[in-house]
């Protein structure tokens, strides 16, 4: 038996340590900790809700708008407010945005360098790479010659820049597979990755004001007003960030899948999902979603959320108590003793949904989008499955690789559905419709703001009195994902997904940290610890209805 450690995990937001314990090979055990802690629920009490859509954004730089968007919602629920139209469509571009500066972001410059060696791009033949990215149907927009010189004077003076800390001689050498041509088009895909995802944060930021922290997301709408001239350059960069993930993601994933078609074996997690649903439809109904809600169980039958069956364990975080909380009843009061994987060993609590561990993420809303019969994800779910040679076998997917790949699909479909909305907000403007906001109808009430960061499910709930916050808790995507063992001594889905993965290298495991990265956890949005002015002690935050 063998103790392997991954502290810090990088290449994530946040902190985030990883022991597993091995036994021939194979993880047999593992420990997920969220080493972080930080504070908004209490910060947002006694404030407006409309500060708070301000305020809760801090959690996150990668996925502000997802808080803004979850606590307007809470908001409007509490306030009686249906957004208008106009509003729906704003916030959908301005969410939009924001999920493919994510997902470009978390493929190419924070998981591929699981599976890309940029190192090994200085033995590629130009030439044949040119051919090799054509016969896979990629993009080729760079200069590979230039590219590689660049290259080469990064390992000549030993620092290799952005490429730095990086497992590439794991398992002696064996750990990356790509053939050298592959591994020049892909490291040239990524840095032109950092070029779409800025762009990406570009139109948050015309559409929000600024990015990250958008200002423009408000309870009863929104407070931008667009422009002729405003929707031309959105028009252009949404069409600029469509034709390069259209003629690159699913590609590049496509042809990096076959040197690794081991982790489409493990990696499986808990097998069940939670999606609450993303970007309204006019309807405004959690199942008519562009992505729609859906809660599924082992055997991938689908659901529609109780709120009722969501509760929370501290009994192995550092929180007082070894309790379980209902919604909307949770408590936050902090306490830290000691690592200690027999105990307590993080500040993450342990979300269930009636009982049972849950994956939030990409892939929970691709398998509630199939499950609703949303066309793109049928065809692009079967084909793929086809193309794997595994027709309706969606275990294929409930995997390390499986959750990497269908993410792309999800990119691609958001891609598209912001030329839908741009053109949509075009004929909107020719039309004269000019209402972006509707005023409260009372000041004083409760809701919950389901929704749906990049990273998965997102939960907030506020209540209010006469215009100000009396309670407010936060509920994020890695919660769920990270969450150690439960009351029931059930391991989370992330430490699930690591028991069973083959460990070649116990000081580099890759697999393993292949596996964390598919999630693309988040432990700064995950751990929420209140802090009072003084700095001195910590006190406890409840739900928006007290403490039951």
């Amino acid at each position: 038996m063998t103790r392997s450690v991954i502290d810090p995990i990088t290449r994530i937001e946040g902190h985030l340590r990883v022991e597993m314990e091995v036994n021939n090979g194979r993880v047999t055990d593992a420990w997920v900790s969220g080493g972080c802690f930080r504070g908004m629920e209490l910060v947002v009490q006694d404030r407006t809700p409309e500060d708070a859509a301000q305020i809760v954004q801090r959690i996150c730089g990668v996925c502000p708008v997802s808080h803004a968007h979850a606590s307007a919602i809470a908001a409007e629920k509490a306030y009686g407010i249906t957004i208008p139209n106009n509003a729906r469509i704003i916030r959908n571009l301005i969410e939009g945005a924001q999920f493919l500066h994510s997902h470009i972001l978390w493929f190419y410059n924070l998981a591929a360098l699981d599976y890309v060696n940029p190192l090994n791009a200085l033995n590629a033949n130009a030439a044949d790479a040119i051919d090799l990215a054509q016969a896979a149907g990629t993009s080729m927009n760079s200069d590979l010659v230039a590219l590689q010189k660049k290259l080469a004077a990064f390992a000549q003076n030993g620092q290799l820049s952005i490429f730095s800390g990086n497992w590439f001689d794991s398992e002696g050498g064996t750990g990356y597979k790509l053939p050298a041509e592959l591994d020049l088009i892909c490291t040239a895909h990524y840095l032109e990755a950092l070029k779409m995802q800025a762009r990406a944060s570009e139109i948050s930021a015309l559409l929000g004001g600024k990015m990250p922290h958008v200002m423009t997301i408000i309870p009863g709408g929104t407070a931008f007003v667009p422009t002729a001239q405003k929707l031309d350059d959105l028009k252009t960069m949404v069409d600029e960030i469509y034709n390069w993930v259209s003629t690159t993601m699913i590609q590049d994933t496509l042809a990096i899948a076959p040197y690794y078609a081991d982790a489409f074996n493990w990696g499986k997690g808990c097998g069940r999902y939670i999606a609450w649903g993303v970007f309204e439809r006019p309807s405004m109904e959690y199942a008519d979603r562009y992505l729609p809600m859906g809660v599924l169980d082992e055997r991938l039958n689908l659901s529609d959320v109780d709120e009722s069956l969501i509760e929370e364990y501290v009994g192995h975080s550092w929180y007082k108590g070894e309790g379980t909380y209902q919604s909307p009843y949770f408590v936050t009061e902090p306490e830290f003793t000691e690592y200690n994987v027999d105990d307590r060993y993080s500040w993450c609590k342990s979300p269930t949904y009636a009982g049972k561990t849950m994956e939030a993420g990409p892939l929970a809303r691709v398998f509630a989008a199939y499950k609703r019969g949303v066309p793109f994800f049928v065809q692009n779910v079967d084909a793929l499955l086809e193309l794997l040679g595994a027709p309706g076998n969606f275990a294929v997917l409930q995997s390390t690789l499986g959750r990497t790949a269908v993410r792309q699909f999800e990119t691609l479909y958001i891609a598209g559905l912001m030329q839908e909305w741009v053109a949509e907000l075009m004929e909107a403007l020719k039309s004269g419709d000019s209402t972006y906001f509707a005023e409260p109808l009372t000041t004083t009430g409760a809701g919950t703001g389901f929704w749906e960061a990049p990273r998965g499910a997102l939960y907030h709930s506020e209540a209010v009195t006469n215009g100000k916050i009396d309670g407010y808790q936060i509920i994020i995507p890695s919660t769920w994902n990270i969450a150690p063992k439960n009351a029931n001594g059930e391991h989370g889905p992330m430490e699930q997904a690591l028991i069973g993965i083959p460990v070649g290298d116990i000081e580099k495991p890759i697999n393993a940290l292949r596996t964390v990265h598919s999630f693309d956890p988040c432990t700064a949005c995950a751990v929420h610890v209140t802090e009072p002015a003084t700095g001195k002690h910590f006190e406890t935050v409840t739900s928006p209805w007290g403490v039951k």
